[in-house]
């Protein structure tokens, strides 16, 4: 089956969950009306259907590879880029005073979930370069943002981040990378990165790389790490690409999937770069790009259980076998139909607190008021996390639908879960994102936590008179969500540490209860979403009791366990 980007969808969370008419009522982002908002997602979903899908199983059987030190990239995906790129999608929420169209994240977010079902392979480079407009908009100079902004919006040059070294992954503070002032307020970076997306292609007029280095008086650790562009081309006096930086493609890596996405190893040897922001500030530079990468990436992780559900649910349509009445499709099985189910209520519930915490994000910057932010900040590894465990989740129920078939690679399937699992690493992986939850994001006492739960209860007594037993288990779960985070604000490091991840899950689950409700009452109470509210209700829901059992079982029991004890 075809892919069919879900448009309808994403409008009615949009219009009535997600809360982007109070977005769109604001003046920094009136001009995101109805009308403009419909032409957007639907010109996004027919680049994606078009242009893009096309592109899924090429860019798996055709990889990139290095060829004399060139990165030749599957068949299509030049041309794929350049219909990216004029159609302006790249620039979708950056600046117009640099060519970029100003609308909200929100929308932009939508379209990057788009893209990812489409063909993540591709859509890893446009991410990426919309997260380097974003870190130099907020932190170059003015001089560094009139030469690269209006390259990376137009899509004539791509953008990377290079933060990964051999010794140096969740750890960046172990960053070795150096940079040596020159003494003409220019840097020699010299140093090793690894699993650098997008490194390098031979399409893209010019990569920009946002490198994390020391200088000679750095301090150690986090605080000690600076930001540098380094341009793969050094622009020369009419700001096209001119000689060729001291930097190369090593390798590119062998990987369980995304196989149209080059992957690199990098070698710097002196390469000239530029310093973006203050000295030993690069961290915080670089997490401008990050947080809203890491709501990026949990919209790649719905993307792509969108497209393997599409390509399941399909398949249950056609195939008929001897376990369900002569002549009828699997569809009718039971089991295959609980596992559709499930799939479709999991994808629209991380939908829906993905384009939530996509509208907070935009209303921090709209109104300025920091309850917005810090709601963006708390849905942030949520939304990040439960996305990407989605699209693992779902893209193995997929395989599971389509049985024996789903293990050949002729149909298709197993190629969604080879290119989503690393969703739930990169970027932070999940474990980590969970460690923020109960780490920094409690650090205001649970304000924003508090906040959240208020609105969850009050959506479900908004919701009784219409929907009494869906209100009063969505009002329930979210009465003991509250007890174990306060008990989560009363527990040292171990303990909240150990229940982290359990922790995250159960704050998915009762959200995604609540946008289900939500979605629900939109509807009327009777209806499709209201049928998979019920499904999300009384399946999937009641889990988040057994994990927050977990996340209240503390760090002892995991340290009883001698490292030998493991072993054994």
């Amino acid at each position: 089956m075809p892919y069919r980007a879900p448009v309808a969808d994403i409008r009615f969370l949009l219009d009535h969950v997600a809360g982007f008419p109070e977005l769109a009522a604001t003046a920094r982002f009136a001009e995101a009306t109805p009308d403009l908002t419909a032409a957007i997602l639907d010109g996004a979903g027919r680049l994606c259907e078009e242009v893009m899908a096309p592109l899924q199983r090429v860019g798996d059987l055709h990889p990139a590879r290095l060829e004399n030190g060139i990165v030749r990239t599957p068949p299509g995906f030049a041309e794929g880029w350049r219909a990216i790129a004029e159609g302006g999608w790249i620039g979708l929420a950056a600046p117009t005073r640099h060519g970029g169209m100003g609308l909200p994240q929100t929308l932009a977010m939508a379209v990057t979930e788009m893209m990812s079902g489409a063909c993540l392979a591709l859509q890893i480079a446009p991410l990426l370069t919309q997260g380097q407009i974003e870190a130099l908009s907020h932190h170059a100079s003015d001089a560094l943002k009139a030469l690269y902004l209006p390259k990376l919006i137009s899509g004539e040059w791509s953008g990377t981040m290079n933060l990964t070294e051999p010794q140096a992954g969740s750890d960046v503070g172990a960053v070795r990378t150096v940079a040596v002032p020159k003494g003409d307020g220019t840097y020699a970076i010299t140093g090793q990165k690894i699993f650098i997306s997008w490194a390098d292609s031979e399409f893209i007029g010019n990569v920009v790389h946002l490198v994390l280095a020391r200088l000679p008086d750095a301090p150690p650790g986090t605080r000690g790490i600076s930001l540098f562009l380094v341009p793969r081309n050094i622009p020369d006096a009419s700001g096209d690409p001119g000689a060729r930086n001291s930097l190369r493609v090593v390798s590119l890596e062998h990987k369980l999937g995304l196989h149209g996405s080059p992957t690199a190893m990098m070698d710097y040897d002196g390469a000239t770069g530029w310093l973006v922001g203050e000295p030993h500030r690069g961290m915080a530079a670089m997490f401008t790009m990050m947080n809203n990468a890491r709501l990026g990436v949990g919209m790649q992780g719905i993307g792509v259980a969108e497209a393997a559900f599409q390509q399941a649910l399909a398949y249950a349509r056609e195939r008929r076998q001897g376990a369900t009445p002569q002549g009828e499709a699997i569809i009718g099985h039971a089991d295959i139909r609980r596992m559709l189910a499930a799939m479709r209520a999991e994808i629209f519930a991380a939908r829906a607190i993905a384009l939530s915490c996509a509208v907070a994000i935009d209303m921090a910057d709209a109104t300025g008021q920091t309850d917005w932010a810090a709601r963006a900040a708390f849905l942030t590894p949520i939304a990040k996390a439960y996305g990407t465990d989605t699209g693992v989740e779902v893209a193995s129920a997929a395989i599971q639908v389509h049985g024996g078939m789903g293990f050949v690679e002729q149909t298709g399937a197993a190629q969604y879960l080879r290119d989503v699992r690393v969703t739930p690493i990169y970027e932070g992986t999940n474990g980590i994102q969970a460690l923020d939850l109960v780490g920094r994001k409690l650090t205001d006492g649970g304000e924003a936590a508090w906040r959240l739960l208020e609105e969850i209860e009050q959506g479900a007594e908004a919701a009784r008179a219409l929907l009494p037993d869906l209100a009063g288990d969505v009002w329930a779960a979210a009465e003991t969500l509250r007890e174990t985070t306060e008990w989560m604000l009363t527990q040292g490091q171990t303990d909240r540490f150990a229940g982290a991840v359990p922790f995250l899950r159960a704050w998915a689950r009762v959200l995604g209860g609540h946008v289900h409700l939500a979605a629900a009452r939109a509807e009327g109470g009777a209806g499709p979403r209201t049928a998979l509210a019920r499904v999300f209700v009384a399946r999937l829901l009641p889990e988040h009791a057994a994990l927050l059992a977990q996340a209240r079982a503390g760090g002892a029991g995991l340290y009883a366990l001698s490292d030998d004890d493991l072993a054994a």
